[in-house]
Parts: structure tokens; sequence; C-alpha cells
């Protein structure tokens, strides 16, 4: 059987790749693994379960309390709420276990489980290698001790969830956002209902789009994916802000008072000044990806702050900051984590603090966010080559040397192999469109030859 765990969590498409046996059979697991590793000493283990508002859901959440149940785990079912927020709640409630089901981004039928372990935190991959090992071991028959009688697990809805999370996100703000007018668009996925929530609690005037889930429409035309309809909204209702998130609301990208598009490069500069000003940047320092634009680089570099990249992932983003204390991290793509009030993730915060800091200062998006210039950035895939050479073709590296004489210190080579297709990523930026497309071509053309 090849790894079940991906970087975040089991997904595929539901009741084809997930289904509800497997759900469940994880679920069993888990608990048996963090009960061997002393997880549930002393005290009756407790878990916190959510989902997004895919109607697969609904079947793969049944599946997964009844495995918990069974495995003697009470359950406190919060329903409909972001990964961010099962990760807040699994902490606060002092849970030992937490499981989300979402595919964040994917399409519908897709969906995914995704353990936390104690305090709201990604488990570690060995204990997701033993979930592996024992729900195969389970699978093929092998017998495993079930709790019977007051030992079975209880199950209860917990409807305080959202207003839980909810203030917690108010409580961390530094200033309100009395004054702002503000779009979400909440891609009819898991904030639909907690996003505007906090944005009104928090002062904000607030025009909501794709918050109408019905289980069929989550990222559908809508959300992080999808800016078009949230760059019309912002102009039409003549908005300060924009803001999209992912179907599990743990990304979020902007748009500003034109229409123009505020990516995560660009909401990590601007955070990160913010927080230095407060003292709350520790050691000066953000996390981000190899991915990270260049000109996110250069503009941190330009005003003191120090850069860490990472290998592309929010783990590894997460993995860094915690390991050497950081604050703040993340990705291009919108995945921004502010550790001191979230475990992961959190594009609801994020936005907050986006927000925020607009409202503190009574500069636009636009202005705020030109404290970097993002590079031209030419991606080309070549597919059908051995990816497993990238790094040891010697007519690679020359070819790579020459485009980066090419291009000086104004731009940037990055060739990446895909971690599940034969093919290899080109990625050129440099200060003009028209260089970087004639360098990434050209590197393509390099990789073809010496990798095909």
């Amino acid at each position: 059987m090849g790894r079940l765990f991906g970087t975040d969590g089991v997904r595929g498409v539901a009741n084809a790749d997930l289904t509800a046996e497997m759900a469940l059979g994880l679920s069993v697991a888990a608990a048996h693994v963090l009960a061997e590793a002393g997880t549930f000493e002393g005290h009756r283990p407790k878990a916190v379960v959510g989902r997004d508002p895919r109607a697969s859901g609904e079947f793969l959440e049944a599946a997964v309390v009844a495995g918990l149940a069974s495995a003697g785990v009470d359950v406190l079912r919060v329903g409909v709420l972001p990964t961010p927020a099962v990760a807040h709640l699994t902490g606060a409630l002092g849970a030992d276990l937490g499981v989300m089901l979402s595919a964040s981004h994917n399409a519908m039928p897709d969906n995914g489980v995704k353990f936390f372990a104690r305090g709201g935190h990604k488990l570690a991959d060995e204990l997701e290698d033993s979930i592996e090992r024992v729900y195969e071991e389970h699978r093929t028959g092998a017998p495993w001790a079930r709790p019977t009688g007051a030992g079975v697990g209880r199950v209860r809805d917990y409807d305080e969830g959202l207003d839980q999370y909810v203030a917690h996100l108010i409580g961390v703000l530094p200033n309100r956002l009395d004054g702002l007018k503000i779009v979400l668009d909440e891609a009819h996925g898991a904030a639909s209902r907690v996003s505007p929530e906090a944005f009104v609690r928090a002062g904000a005037e607030v025009v909501t789009l794709g918050a109408e889930p019905d289980g069929l429409n989550i990222n559908d035309g809508c959300g992080s994916t999808h800016l078009d309809g949230l760059k019309a909204a912002v102009l039409a209702h003549g908005a300060h802000l924009g803001i999209a998130h992912d179907g599990d609301a743990d990304r979020c990208l902007a748009v500003d008072h034109t229409g123009a598009e505020v990516d995560g490069d660009q909401i990590l500069s601007v955070l990160a000044l913010a927080m230095r000003e407060r003292s709350a940047l520790r050691s000066d320092t953000v996390v981000a990806t190899v991915m990270s634009n260049l000109g996110f680089k250069l503009a941190m570099e330009r005003e003191g702050i120090h850069f860490v990249q990472t290998a592309v992932g929010d783990r590894y983003v997460l993995e860094e900051m915690k390991d050497k204390g950081y604050a703040l991290g993340g990705e291009q793509s919108g995945h921004v984590i502010v550790l001191d009030h979230a475990t992961t993730g959190d594009g609801t915060l994020t936005g907050l603090m986006l927000a925020a800091r607009v409202a503190e200062t009574g500069r636009t998006l636009r202005d705020l966010a030109s404290v970097m210039e993002r590079l031209p950035q030419v991606l080309i895939n070549v597919p059908d080559v051995d990816r497993g050479r990238v790094g040891t073709s010697a007519d690679l590296a020359v070819a790579v040397a020459e485009a980066e004489r090419q291009l000086g210190e104004t731009g940037r080579v990055l060739l990446r192999p895909s971690g599940t297709e034969p093919l290899v990523r080109v990625m050129v930026e440099a200060a003009d469109i028209e260089q970087a497309r004639s360098v990434a071509e050209r590197l393509a053309d390099a990789v073809k030859s010496a990798l095909g």
C-alpha cells in the first residue's frame, strides 16, 4: 500500500478513494496509536470533529465519529467550521485529538481527513506512519480490543464552537476595523458563517460573496482560486478591500480598492512590518518557501527583516517556525501562520489582521502592499523526463549557471521535480517578463535534452 498521508492529511475522491470504511478505520487506528503513545493515560480521551460543507462530509463525519466512539473516545462534534477553528478548539477544549474533514481548495467531489494532536498541532510524521500501519493491520483482519458498556465513547454536539472561535479572533486583533467596507468571498466553504461574523464584530461594514454553501458549490468559481468575482464586487461596492478564502479557510488572498490582487507574499510583507512595529516579530524574521517571489526577499532585505526559506508546503514553514521560535510565516498561495495566535494557516485571522493594518494606518491596501514589487515570474512544466536527476546532471548545472549569470541579482532560477508526476517545474523570475520567458524556455529545452 502506498503512503496514505500526504502533506495535509489523507485526500481523495470521496466514496471512491476516501470511503466511509477508510475514514472509520483511520479514526480507530488513530485512537489506538495515541493510546499506545500514552496520550490518553490517566483520563477519558476526548476528540473534536469538524468538517467543511461538502455533501460527502456528512457521511464521512458519521464514519469518523463512529470509529472514535467505538474505540472509547468521547467526541465533541463542532459541525461546519474552518480547519484553523478545529485546530484552535482542539487546544482550547483540552482535547486529545482533533479531526477535520476537508479537501481545502480542491473541487467538491474530493474530501480529506486531517488529524490534529493535543494542542491543535499537526501530528508528527512518525505517528501518521503508525496510524497507517495499524489501519492496514485492522483492514486485513487483525483483531483489536473493543470497549463495551460504559467504555464506549459518548458523542455530543458542541454548538458553542463558532462563538468561541470568533471571540478568540477578535481578542487577538491589535485594533478595530471601524470605518472599513470589506467584501468577503467565502468560497461557499467552511468560513461562510465564521468570517462575516468576525469582521462585523470587529467593526467592519461587510459585503459577502460565496456564503451560501449547499454541499455542492464549494470552491465553484469563487474563493481564493477564482478572484474575478471578488475584484468586480470590490469595485462595484466601492470597498476598501476584499478578502477571499478557500474551502476550509486556512488561506487568505486579498484585493485592493482598485481591484488588484494582493497575494500571500505581499500579505506577509504588510504583516511583517506591522508586527515589527509592535515588537511581535520575533528575531525580526519571517519564514516563507522557495517559491516566494524574489521581490518579497528583496523587500524584506531592504526593510531589515530576515528571510528564512523552506521547501514548498506550509508544513515545512510551520516546522521551521516552531523549531526556531519565529512568529510569522507563510506561502505565496495565502497560507499565513501567525504562531502566537494559531497553530496552522488561518485565513480569517490573516484577513482580519490585514484589515486591521489598513484601519490602523489610514493607508490603502494598495499603498501598504507596495512595500514589495512582484517580479515577473514564468513557470514551465517539462513532462516525461527523469526528475530524479535534476540535482546530478552536469549539463543541466551548466545551463542553470548560465541562466543565473544572465539574470544577475535581479532574477532567480528554480528547478523543482514534481513529487507525483514525471516532470520538472522550471521557474524563472526577472525584472522583465520577456527576459524571464526567454530564459525559462531555454532552461526547459535544457531539461528536455539533459533528462529526457
